[in-house]
Formats: C-alpha cells, sequence, structure tokens
C-alpha cells in the first residue's frame, strides 16, 4: 500500500507539470498570436506547432525553473489523472473500478447503520437482559420486541435510514467541514475506549480469547479486509496538495502508515485475546454493549451507537460521490443531461443497488472483504501502478529523458511496477478461487 501511494504522489507531480506547461504553452502561443503580422494562415501554423509541441522535449520549460516544474500546488484527482494518461478504454475501467468500489462501500455502510441499532435497541427491549454473557448469539429469527423477529427490526431500520439520508442522494452535500472534524473526533473516543476497555478486561484476568497460530480458510476476508483498512489511494490528491513543504513527504507517509499499522495492531491483537473468536461481533463496537463488559450505560450507548452517528454522516458524501461518478463516466464534450436523466436517473441508480444488497444481507465481514478484494485491489495496485508507469512516459516524452521527477517514488525501477501488477492479478485470481472452492463445499 506505501508503494503504490508513492506511486499516486508521482502521478500528481507528473500531472501538475503537464498543467503548467501547457497553461505557459497557451501563454506564449497567445502572445505570439498578438504579435503576429496577421498573416492569414498564421492559425494553422500556430496551431500544428501547439500540436507538435506536445510530442517533443520541451527544453524551454526546463530553462524557465525545472525546479519547481513538478511541485505539487494544484489538486488533480485521480479521475483528471487517468483522462491525463490513460486512453479511453483505461478510463472507463478506472472510473468502473471506483464505481464498484463505492457501490461497495455504500452496501457496507447500509447495512451496518440499521445492524447495531437492532443490536442496541433488541438487548434494550427486555427479551435480551443486559445481564446477557457474551457468549450469547442470536439468530435472525429471534424476537426482538413483541412478534418483531430480529431480521424484521433490521429491515425496518434500513427503510427508515435509506427514507431519511436516501434524499441526500438527489442533491448536492457542501459544507461537511465541521460534520467531518467531529467524525474523525468520535473515532478517536471510540478506538481508544475500546482498546483501553479491552486491556482493563485482560490485565484482571477475564480474557476469553485463545486465538489459534494461523486458520487459512480466513485469508480471503483477511486480503479483503486489510485492503479495505489501508486504502487511501483515491484520497491522496486532498490530502497531500494543501501540505506546503512536500520535500519529504514520502518519508511522512512512511510514518503515517507505520502509525496506521501500530494502531491496528494494538486494536486488533487485545480484541482477539480479550474475546473469544466465536463470540466476537462484524461489527467490533458491538461486542462492548454488555454489562459485564462495560458497566457504565453511556459508554455503551456510545460505542453501540458509534457507527450510527459517523456513517450517517458519511454516506451521503460517498452518495453524491458515487452519482457525480456516474456522470462523468457518461458524459460528453458540449453535451448536458436531460433533467429527468439529471435529477433522478442518476440518483436513483446509486441509490437502490446498495440498498438492495444491505436488505438481502447484513453479513460485513463478507462485503468488506469482497470490496476490499475486488475493487479495493484495482484501486490500491493497479490503478498506481499504471498511473505510475503512464505519468514517466508521458514525462519523458514531453519534457525529454533528461528531466527528473522531484517526486519520483523510492521504487522508480520498472521491477516495482510489474511486481505490483503481478501481485494485484494473483490476490484477484486467489481470491476468486477461494470463494468458488468455498461455496463449492456448501
Amino acid at each position: 500500500s506505501y508503494m503504490t501511494t508513492t506511486f499516486v504522489v508521482e502521478a500528481m507531480a507528473a500531472a501538475n507539470a503537464q498543467l503548467r506547461w501547457k497553461r505557459m504553452e497557451k501563454r506564449k502561443d497567445d502572445e505570439d498570436e498578438d504579435s503576429s503580422s496577421g498573416v492569414s494562415d498564421s492559425d494553422v501554423l500556430l496551431q500544428d506547432g501547439y500540436e507538435r509541441a506536445e510530442t517533443r522535449p520541451i527544453l524551454s520549460v526546463q530553462r524557465r525553473g525545472s525546479a519547481n516544474i513538478f511541485e505539487i500546488t494544484e489538486r488533480v484527482e485521480m479521475g483528471q489523472m487517468a483522462s491525463m494518461f490513460f486512453n479511453k478504454v483505461g478510463v472507463n475501467l478506472f472510473y468502473f473500478c471506483i464505481i464498484i468500489y463505492l457501490y461497495g462501500d455504500l452496501a457496507i455502510y447500509a447495512a451496518a447503520v440499521p445492524v447495531s441499532l437492532m443490536q442496541v435497541t433488541c438487548s434494550v427491549t427486555g427479551n435480551h437482559s443486559c445481564s446477557v454473557g457474551d457468549s450469547t448469539k442470536y439468530n435472525d429469527t429471534d424476537k426482538c420486541w413483541g412478534p418483531i423477529r430480529r431480521i424484521d427490526a433490521y429491515r425496518l431500520y434500513l427503510a427508515v435510514f435509506t427514507l431519511l439520508l436516501g434524499p441526500f442522494t438527489f442533491f448536492n452535500v457542501q459544507k461537511t467541514k465541521y460534520l467531518q472534524i467531529m467524525t474523525s473526533l468520535m473515532r478517536w473516543i471510540a478506538f481508544i475506549l475500546m482498546i483501553i476497555l479491552a486491556l482493563i478486561r485482560i490485565s484482571r484476568g477475564q480474557a476469553e480469547g485463545h486465538p489459534s497460530m494461523a486458520e487459512l480458510s480466513g485469508i480471503r476476508n483477511l486480503f479483503g479486509v486489510c485492503v479495505y483498512s489501508f486504502m487511501c489511494q483515491h484520497s491522496l490528491p486532498s490530502l497531500i496538495t494543501p501540505i506546503s513543504k512536500k520535500k519529504h513527504v514520502n518519508k511522512l507517509v512512511l510514518l503515517d502508515y507505520i502509525l496506521i499499522l501500530a494502531f491496528y495492531s494494538l486494536l486488533s491483537f487485545t480484541a482477539i485475546y480479550c474475546f473469544r473468536n466465536d463470540t466476537l461481533m462484524d461489527m467490533y463496537t458491538l461486542n462492548f454493549t454488555n454489562c459485564e463488559i462495560v458497566s457504565v450505560a453511556f459508554i455503551r450507548y456510545f460505542l453501540g451507537l458509534f457507527p450510527v452517528f459517523t456513517i450517517s454522516t458519511n454516506f451521503p458524501i460517498i452518495a453524491v460521490t458515487l452519482r457525480n461518478n456516474w456522470k462523468t463516466l457518461f458524459h460528453r464534450e458540449g453535451g448536458t443531461y436531460p433533467w429527468l436523466v439529471d435529477r433522478i436517473v442518476f440518483p436513483a441508480i446509486t441509490l437502490i443497488p446498495p440498498v438492495l444488497v444491505a436488505f438481502c444481507t447484513h453479513d460485513l465481514e463478507s462485503l468488506v472483504g469482497i470490496t476490499g478484494a475486488y475493487a479495493g485491489n484495482g484501486i490500491q495496485y493497479l490503478i498506481p501502478a499504471f498511473l505510475a508507469y503512464c505519468s514517466r512516459k508521458d514525462t519523458q516524452l514531453v519534457f525529454g529523458s533528461g528531466t527528473v521527477n522531484k517526486h519520483l517514488s523510492p521504487f522508480r525501477h520498472s521491477f516495482w511496477i510489474v511486481f505490483v501488477l503481478i501481485w494485484g492479478f494473483s490476490c484477484f485470481i486467489f481470491v476468486t478461487a477461494n470463494i468458488v472452492l468455498s461455496e463449492s463445499k456448501l
């Protein structure tokens, strides 16, 4: 993941250089046109010269400050980089991969909120007392309240969730800065609380976890979950561009990855030693809604409802992002969409599929594993590798072989690009084979 992150940073620098060069060339052409003598065929010659300029080394650019030509000052999203460096087929495949990933994201979110609400409210109603041990496992057909089964409660919450947040898909979501700050703060509080509570339980000798050395059957979901957890490549333009001093940006990103790995490891290891494997829930926060584990009611409800608060703020943002990607995929230069297509069709095809998936299953482990193993595999491994390869070719073509990208990846040898591509395709084949073999045994 770190390797492909450096590939994306390199591609961002190459994209900034090309945008900067094109603006300089356009300005130069405008100046030449203003000073021309008005020969009738001058426009044709200028246009012909401009087209040739895009395929030859530009020595003048190097003389005019090549040290800063690759500076990342403009935010260039992955979609824009794909349009700059990929052909039409590559651009369509890129958007297809992004769209599948966002669909998976929305399906996970649409299932996570109702699951959390079902677990919390079904335990409060009296049918499942707070004092029930954490070893208790409930079935979807168990009663929640009165004649309502747990699966009925889940689908009811899913319907309410869709009715409340679904309409945002039909509009633009703006000014979410403070919502995102609040969400990040709540995440930190929840993660730290879970680690501390698990450590306290372990230190008191109440831990029940006895994890085995390894379970090969879990590799499929482990791969998908790991990809899903470490994937940030599609957000890098928004994260890297605002940094004022980018000289050591790759070292900063490496430090960030080390801290994230340490944090994930601490959270995971405290979990597997604190709780038995057969009692660990897909939504880890729900393990702390039991009175035997957490005696303070406020903390129980905060952790139990934590996904409801955080996911509810992110769902509209991701839905609007997916809708806009659909629009970009089918957009034609100079064309506009009819009102019905723009306002109804695109939001509908954005919202309905993930809600249907969540209606059919609330197996979060499988949803996360499949989303990460397929769409996440493309975004984290394949797309960055192709971006690095194509941006290097374009940079040599436009600026000449002597020009060096100041943000060139430490993994600059072509071997690493080939390695990432082989790794990505191998993982894709492995996960697919694992799923087929697992289903055939059922």
